[in-house]
């Protein structure tokens, strides 16, 4: 009697494949389309779980390994979910001199999360961030969906997390 096989079911929908496959045209190979492929899948998932790496791989003929590099040299694809809204902010010496770490610790503290940590309602994420590229805002703040906040004090801190915390900037 011959055993059954099942397929393990694929986390990256046809539509999620098609939109990575829309990428190959524009690039001179598979390979070079693994940062809009992350892009991707991070946009649909919020994060980039173990398996859709390996899926993504698969799909660009690539080895897994090439796909968590790719990944891990950008750091703004989680492997796990994170909040509705994003914020990194900024650590860096511009930002640092200005007191930058007071600033991730004390939204750290507001939020009680340890950097990188979302909320338990799920609704916001604060990471920090080594450079943000706005140093003309610093201390600065950066939301995933775009807006900057700074120069940070404590009080622009509960400012910004508390529109943060109503959720991402609508679509316009």
């Amino acid at each position: 009697m011959a055993s059954a096989t099942t397929a393990e079911p694929r986390m990256l929908s046809e539509t999620i494949q098609e939109k990575i496959r829309a990428y190959f045209p524009r690039y001179p190979d598979k390979r070079a389309v693994c940062l809009p492929a992350l892009h991707i899948v991070h946009e649909h998932f919020r994060c980039v779980p173990l398996q859709a790496m390996a899926e993504i791989a698969e799909l660009l003929e690539i080895a897994p390994a090439d796909v968590h590099d790719t990944m891990s040299f950008y750091g703004f694809f989680p492997q796990a979910p994170i909040g509705d809204v994003r914020v990194w902010i900024c650590r860096s010496i511009s930002c640092a001199i200005r007191g930058g770490d007071e600033m991730v610790d004390y939204a750290c503290q507001k939020m009680r999360v340890a950097p990188g940590g979302t909320t338990i309602d799920g609704k916001l994420t604060v990471e920090f961030a080594e450079c943000l590229g706005i140093c003309d805002h610093a201390p600065a703040a950066l939301a995933d969906d775009g807006r900057i906040f700074g120069p940070l004090d404590k009080a622009g801190v509960d400012a910004m997390l508390n529109e943060l915390q109503r959720g991402p900037k609508p679509a316009e």
